[in-house]
């Protein structure tokens, strides 16, 4: 029985119970929480339903407790009931009703874990954006984690789900950034506010070969060349790294073309029509602060360009009217302020802000010998997503990227990731899937053949490790479902420590192959099963992170 099976048990029992009672049965919750207990000699799953509606129902939480209770023993798969405390319901399941967790995941196979929760919504999933001046550095390495392991996981709930990058092809930056390719061209140092590194000097190399006479052309048509070459292969060698990361977009939307399309100043106008900006101090203010921002922004500068914010709102526009339900922005930790501006900028055009969401993500520092890393000198002081590849593999450094909840800063000990010891988290998961898939190995080498699990004896699976193994397994759905909703891709990944370690406890405590086995008994078949359906939900985690699940190390 699954975790979702045993709680929809539990609530129709509860609305038998009320009813028999001619209570008030619309007090109970449509989803009732089933949960396993910290303490195993609690049971195997605890639910405070009675405590949630006793007081609604009009009696005392132990009453109701002890009419569930008695409700609940005796039926299918249910062992047995114990109230407890205040009012919980401690339950124990029969053993062959508890594999049928065992028997759900062979069943789905790589489908196990994934739901509906987000059907039909579409969603615009903006993550990295980097500009265009530089490599990518150790933020947008993480957002680039982290966001298309997010993306895999609200596509695993069932959402349509279009991964974006956008191209930040206009404004001052790119401005700088060409007029240190034009300084390096020449053999000169960059400008006082321009780009640094080795890779302005390759890149300048580049666009002179593409372009031999850039540097004689006029000053307007040398600018235009060196950025129309220079910022095309720059980008082309983001999206390269990236894709060597194993992420790729599916839109990449050009800045400058909200400008070049007057999306921009069509937005401007709706707004101005809308009664939405004023004018002050020679330009032309979003009334902001009307709706939860905590002051005013400027759109039209007193020189009548547009602030970097005009583009922003012409943007979330455009997203919005090529049909997203729901926009997530993932932003650097010096983007704060961006949350009340764009959900004040959905307000004002009489549209949901809560279809903006923004997350913003915290610093990544490398550890090593306890001491920070300074390890590019392409980049000058800047470490690439490609220093931290080359450094731990692309494996190690996603699952150390995604493991933490983006909140915090995070430290990655370059010497702790490259070890191949369980002390190692992303090591510790992959060698659990690879000893799972070598124990398969050695079962066919000795002729022995799982079969259908229909056909296993799933009943004898009693042993105390054996039922924390099954209980971790039918955890995984929950776990996914929880990271999607609440964005939160890291607990899939400590999830799959937590799967790892019930897994190594139980091969310790129950050996599968009996040295000189030469056929299959009911329990070695019964354990077979379930190693493979620990091995397959490490392989379905793993690839929600985007990490592979390698069957030998």
């Amino acid at each position: 029985m699954t975790p979702a099976a045993l709680a929809e048990l539990v609530r129709n029992t509860a609305v038998d119970v009320l009813s028999s009672r001619d209570l008030d049965t619309s007090v109970i919750p449509a989803a009732v929480t089933v949960e396993r207990p910290r303490n195993p000699e609690h049971g195997d799953y605890a639910t405070n339903i009675a405590m949630q509606v006793a007081k609604k129902a009009g009696v005392a939480p132990r009453d109701l407790a002890g009419w569930l209770a008695g409700a609940l023993t005796g039926q299918d798969g249910i062992e047995s009931v114990e109230v407890a405390g205040p009012g919980f319901l401690n339950l124990r399941l029969a053993a062959d009703a508890q594999a049928q967790i065992v028997r759900e995941v062979l069943g789905a196979t790589d489908a196990y874990g994934r739901g509906a929760k987000f059907q039909g919504l579409k969603v615009n999933l903006e993550f990295v954006s980097a500009n265009p001046t530089g490599p990518i550095h150790l933020g947008g390495t993480r957002w680039a984690a982290v966001g298309d392991a997010l993306g895999r996981t609200l596509s695993a709930q069932g959402a349509e789900v279009t991964r974006e990058y956008y191209f930040n092809d206009a404004g001052a930056q790119i401005d700088r950034f060409v007029r240190s390719l034009i300084a390096a061209a020449r053999g000169e140092d960059a400008p006082e506010d321009g780009y640094g590194g080795a890779y302005i000097g390759e890149i300048a190399s580049q666009v002179l070969e593409a372009e031999p006479g850039a540097l004689e052309l006029p000053e307007a048509e040398r600018h235009e060349t060196f950025r129309r070459v220079g910022v095309d292969l720059m980008f082309d060698e983001i999206k390269r790294s990236l894709h060597d990361f194993g992420v790729d977009f599916d839109v990449y939307f050009h800045e400058d073309s909200l400008h070049a399309s007057g999306a921009v100043e069509k937005s401007v106008e709706q707004l101005k029509q809308s009664g939405h900006l004023y004018f002050a101090d020679g330009a032309w203010w979003l009334k902001s602060t009307e709706f939860g921002d905590d002051k005013d922004r400027v759109l039209i500068k007193s020189d009548g360009t547009t602030a970097y914010i005009a583009g922003d709102v012409a943007y979330l526009r455009d997203k919005r009217n090529r049909g997203f339900d729901l926009c997530i922005y993932m932003l650097g930790a010096d983007h704060h302020g961006y949350i009340p501006r764009l959900k004040a900028a959905a307000a004002a055009f009489d549209d949901d802000p809560d279809a903006v969401e923004v997350l913003i993500g915290q610093m990544v520092n490398l550890v090593k010998d306890g001491k920070p890393v300074r390890m590019s000198k392409r980049a000058g002081t800047v470490v690439r997503l490609e220093d931290l590849v080359d450094a731990v593999g692309v494996d190690a450094a996603r699952y150390s990227l995604i493991r933490s909840s983006v909140d915090s800063a995070v430290d990655i000990d370059l010497d702790l990731i490259t070890k191949r010891s369980n002390e190692n988290p992303v090591f510790y998961v992959q060698y659990a899937h690879a000893r799972l898939s070598s124990l398969q190995r050695n079962a066919a080498s000795l002729g022995i053949d799982r079969g259908p699990v229909a056909d296993a004896d799933l009943s004898l699976l009693t042993h105390e490790r054996e039922g924390d193994l099954i209980r971790t397994l039918g955890e995984y759905p929950r776990v996914v479902r929880s990271a999607a909703e609440l964005r939160e891709p890291h607990r899939i990944a400590r999830y799959l420590e937590d799967l790892a370690s019930a897994y190594h406890k139980f091969y310790d405590a129950c050996r599968v192959l009996q040295p000189g086995d030469d056929q299959a008994t009911p329990l070695t078949i019964a354990r077979l099963q379930l190693c493979e359906a620990a091995r397959q939900v490490l392989a379905n985690g793993l690839g929600l992170l985007g990490v592979s699940a390698p069957e030998q190390m």
